[in-house]
Parts: C-alpha cells; structure tokens; sequence
C-alpha cells in the first residue's frame, strides 16, 4: 500500500480559494490513480474528484465541477485539488486516496474502491 498525507487545509471565507495538497510514500505513486473525498459533520463521505494514473482522464462529482481541479505531479509523488469559489457547503474533512484505477469512469467515483487512504484535511468556509 502506499502510505498519503494531506495538508492545505483551513479557514477561509465564501468565494476564497484553498489548495489541498496530498503526499505519497511507499509505493511507485504512478501506480495509483487518486481520488479526493470528503465527509461533513452527519453525513457520508463523498465523492469530490479523481485522476487516473497518467493524469490524461479526471473526474469530478458535479457539486464541485468548474470549481475544483485535480492534479498529480508523478514526479514529486503528489496529488493536489485547486479549489475556488468556495461555498460554506463544502466544509468538510478532505481526504486523499489511492487506486490501481479502471477503464470505467464510474469506478473512480465509489468509496469502497479504494485502497489507501490519508488522515484528513479540515475545510471551513465561513458565510
């Protein structure tokens, strides 16, 4: 398995801008696609977006289409999620996860398909 931590978490105003940021050891990261999640207070973690092993195919739930963006440098072994116009909806703990990934899209999109998972990031935007 390989071994993710995320940081760039934190407090930021309605319509500010955060970069998650999630680093991975232990095994050849170029191996993974990744996804990033995230799980508000009573409720179910959810799908945010996804990005296949090569970074050519990305994918994104559609309350964060247009503005989250995924990325991966396999270079530096790291995943990132550029998020604008932030809303106080997506407060949340975000979190990173590994998969050896899939031709069908709609395999990046379920919790359970995963393997490796990080310790969470704290996201609060304030209203």
């Amino acid at each position: 398995q390989v071994q993710l931590v995320e940081s760039g978490g934190g407090l930021v105003q309605a319509g500010g801008s955060l970069r998650l940021s999630c680093a991975a050891s232990g095994r050849t990261f170029s191996s993974y696609a990744m996804g990033w999640f995230r799980q508000a207070p009573g409720k179910e973690r959810e799908f945010v977006a996804a990005i296949n092993r090569s970074g050519g195919n990305t994918y994104y739930a559609d309350s964060v289409k247009g503005r989250f963006t995924i990325s991966r440098d396999n270079a530096k072994n790291t995943a990132c999620l550029q998020m604008n116009s932030l809303k106080p909806e997506d407060t949340a703990v975000y979190y990173c996860a590994a998969t050896t990934g899939s031709y069908y899209s709609d395999y990046y999109y379920k919790t359970r398909n995963y393997d490796s998972w990080g310790q969470g990031t704290q996201v609060t935007v304030s209203s």
